[in-house]
This record gives structure tokens, C-alpha cells and sequence, in this order.
């Protein structure tokens, strides 16, 4: 059984990967709050998203009766170690550049805030996009009359400055002192600075961690690579 969780988007952001990893697994889908399916709260909490996770996590091991892995992508591998922390019962746990302080500096999120509360949730998204993420100027033109772009709108109006600033203050070291199950760490070596230096500070921090350098690939590659991310987690979940 895996469960996947995401990043900005709901699960229909996860399209190129589904054919992929449900040939291979038993999946279950999680969106985050504020997002897709899920509900959301007035009252914004990280480790809300924590609890969330374990509480699927917990469900699922009781349905199924079978061990559970997850693989957890950005902010969702931020939520996804949050519950393996507080002892959701994974097997093994894959994550891709999950964020921390060091991804969004404060000028930039002062800057997201005010264009988000100025109605200005487009500029807000591609200034994350290029800013944050790294991606170039023609990849946002050419994602720009997509679904995921339309969501993408309405999703960053509801949680793009709660979230960021639930970043800045996250310790993502002293929350994986409760992690003991084998973790991937998995980072594209033309994603931002920040991506690489957060993975070697895990690496350093769990003693149970791996590290997977993906050539030539960035923070998208869920988009750009699906193939190469699904045979990295072949190799993890599939080793003994």
C-alpha cells in the first residue's frame, strides 16, 4: 500500500505519475487542506497537517491490515515526516525536497502576502513559481491555460501566505528526531539551493536516510520525469 502526498496543488496535480504508480501499487491519494476533496480550517496549523497524515496513515493500516509506504512531495513531505515524527506507522518513507525556512526568505513572503490580499493570486503563484521553485519565464507561459494553473489560483488565494509563513518558523531537524524508519531523500540537481541544502541537513540529521541525486532534473520533475521518479521509488520500496 502507498500513500502519496503533494505539494501546492490537490492529487489531479500528481496526472503524470498515476498510470505509473498504480500499475505498481495499491495507492491512496491524500489532498492536503484547503485543497481538492479535503476540507480546511479557520484556524491554520502545520502540525494539523501532521495529525492529518497520521490519522489516513492509522486508517489505512487498520482497513488494509498491511504495511503502509508513503512518498510525499514538497510541503506534503514536510506534513508526511510531521506524522512519521509522531509515530504514523510507515514502512518506509520517500520525500522530495520537502521545503524549510530557507525556501521562502521574508521579503518574498511579505511580497506574496500583499499581491495575494490584492486580488493579485496569479502574480503571487508565478512569482513562487520563478522565485521559489526555479522555473524559467517559458514554462509558466506554457502552463498557463492548463487545469493545474486554474486551480493553482484559487489554491494560493486560500493558503499560499499561511503557508509560507508556517515555513519560516518549522525546524525540520529537531522534527525528524522521532523518525526511525528508512527515509529517501530524493533532490533534482537543477532545483534551488535551498532544496539541496535542506536535504543534506536531513541526510546529517536521520540516521536512517538515503540520498538520491536526480541528474538534470528540478523541483517539477513529477512533471518533466515521472519515469525517473517512480524507478528511484521502485528501488526504495522494493528493497529489503
Amino acid at each position: 500500500m502507498l500513500l502519496v502526498h503533494g505539494g501546492m496543488g490537490s492529487a489531479v496535480r500528481w496526472a503524470p505519475l498515476w498510470p505509473l504508480l498504480t500499475e505498481r501499487y495499491q495507492v491512496t491519494a491524500m489532498d492536503r487542506r484547503g485543497r481538492g476533496m479535503s476540507g480546511d480550517t479557520t484556524e491554520y496549523e502545520l502540525a494539523k497537517e501532521y495529525d492529518d497524515v497520521l490519522a489516513v496513515a492509522d486508517h489505512l493500516v487498520a482497513e488494509e491490515r498491511t504495511s503502509i509506504d508513503a512518498f510525499a512531495h514538497s510541503y506534503g513531505a514536510v506534513c508526511a515526516l510531521g506524522a512519521a515524527s509522531r509515530g504514523a506507522r510507515f514502512r518506509r518513507l520517500a520525500l522530495y525536497e520537502p521545503p524549510g525556512p530557507q525556501t521562502a526568505p521574508r521579503e518574498w513572503i511579505g511580497r506574496a502576502t500583499a499581491m495575494v490580499s490584492a486580488g493579485q493570486a496569479g502574480r503571487a503563484v508565478a512569482s513562487f513559481l520563478i522565485e521559489i521553485i526555479g522555473l524559467d519565464q517559458a514554462t509558466i507561459t506554457a502552463m498557463r491555460d492548463s487545469p493545474v494553473a486554474h486551480e493553482s489560483i484559487s489554491i494560493a488565494t486560500a493558503t499560499l501566505a499561511r503557508e509560507a509563513e508556517a515555513l519560516s518558523s518549522v525546524d525540520l531537524t529537531e522534527l525528524v528526531r522521532g523518525v526511525n524508519v528508512p527515509v529517501l531523500l530524493m533532490v533534482g540537481e537543477r532545483s534551488p539551493e535551498w532544496a539541496a541544502t535542506i536535504t543534506r541537513a536531513l541526510q546529517y540529521a536521520l540516521s536512517t536516510a538515503t540520498v538520491a541525486g536526480l541528474p538534470a532534473l528540478g523541483h517539477d520533475a513529477l512533471d518533466t520525469a515521472p519515469g525517473l521518479v517512480v524507478a528511484e521509488l521502485d528501488r526504495f520500496f522494493g528493497s529489503i
